[in-house]
């Protein structure tokens, strides 16, 4: 039998109580409330360590949640705000900064709502979490971590879950079982997807996986010769500059509207960053459907139309056009690169149709940038393949939660609360489905062999 076939022989076997399937806050969630209810977890992760990504996105600056009114918050979840309502409102974000606390770790609300640990650092809640998960209070049972475990699906009777390992092939029977393996952005932290064609063959209903909060490649400019993206002039000095005090504002085929200011990074091929990142689901469904997408930029968003038409229009004698807007309107740099490159050379020259432009530039999108670039993910396990406990209709036993699950949201801690509500959720669940089949759930493992 070579390393790659799993090993299904009755000495290779585990017994455990509950398996939790994937180390992210969504997984560690779940295990944390089987544990402290004395359950014996088995957390088995496919990465040499658990929450890389969680860790990755605390680099600059932990964002735990956001301090918005609840209503509002749940509402960032647009089309899946009624779905998650329940979830939120059990633990939201209140909770979440309880919960924290009782980690040790200190919260704020910053300027724009969000809230951060007072050290802004992840590693700290990390590792006091962890440390808690492996020496639970009294009455909990320590959770086993099984790193370097990919998931590769069920045997086929059907109930053990199989596992490969360094060491080859690991079988794994659980009484219950918790989903958590993320969605699919950024594989080398662990998220890839995989599970994706595993839980089809297993009729379970998914919806596509898709990019969310993620950049975009531009269409070509005609003005220079472009077929896509940006001029070689443009990438090659302004890729990777900031914009910053625009204001976006979409609108797409479906009545959907999005009007916010705020900044974005020009990209070798295209846009990324937080503006971009909050109109994201918009633009992506757009293209979807039409085949691109076309947003309009203010470039002056605290001028008044009639300013920077008077300022435009003013005499300039011998000034170039550049100097021109930038000594009037103080327009230069990356803001002034892009009018050149996508306003053909008569409407620079008319003031009027310059000045609406500086104010309504369009700027039009044809593709998001692959999924694994993305921040995030939408797609997965709809909510209609699940139980109120999301438990899999499909598979009875089998809980999902976090990324997986058919939802996505914004930046700015709504990714973070969702995915520790769901996992909270779903060990309240796997718990709930082995009190009514065990009288006794604490430390019945048998490990075999």
């Amino acid at each position: 039998m070579t390393d790659s076939e799993p090993l299904n022989t009755p000495e290779s076997a585990l017994k455990v109580d509950v398996a939790v399937i994937g180390g992210g806050p969504a997984g560690l969630m779940a295990a944390e409330v089987l544990s402290s209810a004395g359950v014996a977890v088995h957390l088995f992760d496919a990465m040499p360590s658990v929450g890389r990504k969680f860790l990755l996105a605390g680099k600059g600056g932990m964002n735990l949640t956001h301090a918005e009114p609840l209503d509002a918050f749940i509402g960032r979840y647009a089309e899946r705000a009624d779905a998650l309502r329940p979830l939120l409102e059990a633990f939201g974000p209140n909770a979440v900064r309880e919960w924290a606390a009782g980690l040790g770790i200190d919260t704020f609300v910053g300027s724009s709502s969000r809230v951060f640990p007072t050290d802004m650092k992840a590693a700290p809640l990390l590792r006091a979490w962890l440390q808690r998960l492996r020496h639970p209070a009294e009455g909990g049972e320590p959770v086993r971590f099984h790193m370097r475990h990919r998931w590769t699906g069920w045997a086929d009777d059907g109930d053990a879950l199989l596992f490969q390992t360094p060491e080859g092939g690991q079988s794994v029977q659980a009484r219950a079982t918790v989903l958590a393996l993320g969605g699919a952005s950024w594989a080398r932290l662990g998220s890839d997807g995989a599970w994706w064609p595993v839980l089809q063959t297993a009729s379970v209903d998914l919806a596509p996986l898709q990019p969310s909060n993620c950049g975009f490649d531009v269409a070509g400019s005609a003005v220079h010769g472009v077929s896509a993206g940006w001029s070689r002039f443009f990438s090659e000095r302004f890729a990777g500059q900031p914009f910053k005090s625009v204001s976006l504002h979409f609108a797409d085929s479906r009545g959907h509207r999005f009007d916010r200011r705020g900044e974005f990074v020009a990209t070798a091929t295209g846009v990324e960053g937080s503006l971009i990142y909050a109109v994201s689901s918009l633009l992506r469904d757009q293209i979807a459907a039409q085949g691109s997408a076309t947003f309009t930029l203010n470039l002056l968003p605290d001028h008044s139309a009639a300013q920077v038409l008077a300022q435009v229009s003013h005499p300039r004698g011998s000034r170039s056009l550049s100097s021109h807007l930038k000594s009037r309107l103080g327009l230069d740099g990356i803001k002034l690169a892009l009018l050149n490159e996508l306003l053909p050379r008569d409407t620079l020259n008319q003031p009027a149709l310059l000045a609406a432009a500086i104010q309504a530039l369009p700027v039009t999108v044809v593709a998001a940038r692959p999924l694994d670039e993305a921040i995030s993910t939408a797609g997965g396990v709809r909510f209609e393949a699940m139980d109120a406990a999301l438990m899999l209709r499909q598979r009875p036993g089998v809980f999902c939660a976090g990324e997986m699950i058919d939802w996505e949201a914004p930046t700015g801690g709504y990714l973070l609360t969702a995915c520790l509500s769901s996992g909270r959720l779903a060990g309240q669940g796997a718990l709930a489905w082995l009190q009514t089949r065990l009288p006794d759930t604490g430390s019945s493992d048998d490990a075999l062999g």
